[in-house]
């Protein structure tokens, strides 16, 4: 499998021969290479010795331990200086994060001056189908295992304040934003997160996708795609035992909570639940709702306002 776009890494793949779409084994995968990105593409005026970087205030660094991959962008601060960690894992959960230009995370690393570590979990696509399908079933506790890990890796790297550690994320990052300040609460210090997952019971029977929840809850093969029915009593415990609302008792983190009110992915009724939670706890909380978004928060003013929200809540 190849796969190459401009200004972006060429990925070469292989894919066990064996595998076929209707077979119940999962296919093993391996990645052949694994090249380097490039700063400008072939299209581009400057000579290829002038091409060192690309000059966005930051540097990054691939961490690949398997299972487990990672992108750590690192501030250009002072020799001194060990700057504090975000820490993001990606949504999806089937998505992955590659060293791509990502405007949100490029201002918290060069004008917040905060590394930023993006885990790409088990789960993540683009590292083989086994990993792919290992998530199913384990949501909750594979993914969460993975970005501690990958945190751990960085924090004992002395390269950064292994005391000032946050964690931002939305959708399933924020799902696991919920799992790791409840399960972690002495790793991760202060979190951010929009139009989070944190209660998989309750958002079954309101969401678009509910076979998102009995799949990466249950496992593969148990919803039924041709007919609707409800959760069963067992099944809806299950989804509550999965989801980070079950951790609540130990979040102590300070926690933003971003929410697009027409957004019919993951109902902002599931933030809005964390958020009076957090409050009955006398957690420090802040919810930041749009009216007029839905699941990505992408409209140009409330993108903005959001992410700006979120550095000066990780600057307190």
């Amino acid at each position: 499998v190849t796969q190459s776009e401009t200004n972006r890494p060429t990925i070469i793949g292989f894919l066990h021969p064996s595998f076929h779409k209707n077979e119940g084994s999962i296919a093993p995968s391996r990645v052949l290479l694994d090249m380097p990105p490039i700063s400008s593409s072939s299209f581009s005026s400057l000579k290829p010795d002038a091409c060192v970087g690309p000059g966005m205030g930051y540097t990054y660094r691939i961490i690949s331990e398997p299972p487990i991959h990672g992108i750590l962008l690192l501030p250009e601060s002072s020799v001194n200086e060990k700057p504090p960690l975000i820490v993001v894992p990606h949504g999806g959960p089937h998505s992955c994060t590659s060293t791509i230009f990502v405007p949100s995370y490029s201002f918290l690393c060069k004008h917040g001056r905060y590394a930023v570590l993006h885990v790409n979990y088990r789960g993540s696509s683009g590292f083989g189908q086994a990993a792919l399908e290992s998530l199913a079933g384990r949501a909750g506790s594979l993914d969460v295992h993975d970005v501690v890990a990958a945190t751990r890796i960085i924090t004992e790297s002395e390269l950064i304040d292994s005391d000032r550690v946050g964690i931002c994320g939305g959708s399933h990052g924020g799902f696991l934003v919920g799992h790791c300040i409840g399960q972690h609460p002495d790793m991760f210090k202060v979190a951010a997160t929009r139009n989070p997952v944190m209660n998989i019971a309750s958002m079954v029977t309101a969401t678009d996708i509910p076979d998102w929840c009995y799949i990466e809850a249950l496992g593969i093969g148990r919803y039924n795609f041709s007919a609707f029915c409800t959760p069963t009593k067992e099944e809806l415990g299950i989804m509550w035992d999965k989801s980070p609302i079950a951790h609540l008792k130990t979040a102590t983190a300070p926690t933003l909570i971003g929410l697009g009110m027409k957004d019919r992915r993951v109902p902002p009724s599931q933030g809005a639940e964390y958020y009076h939670a957090l409050r009955a706890k006398n957690v420090p909380t802040k919810l930041l709702v749009y009216d007029d978004c839905d699941h990505a928060i992408d409209g140009v003013a409330s993108e903005a306002d959001f992410w700006i929200n979120t550095k000066q809540w990780f600057d307190q």
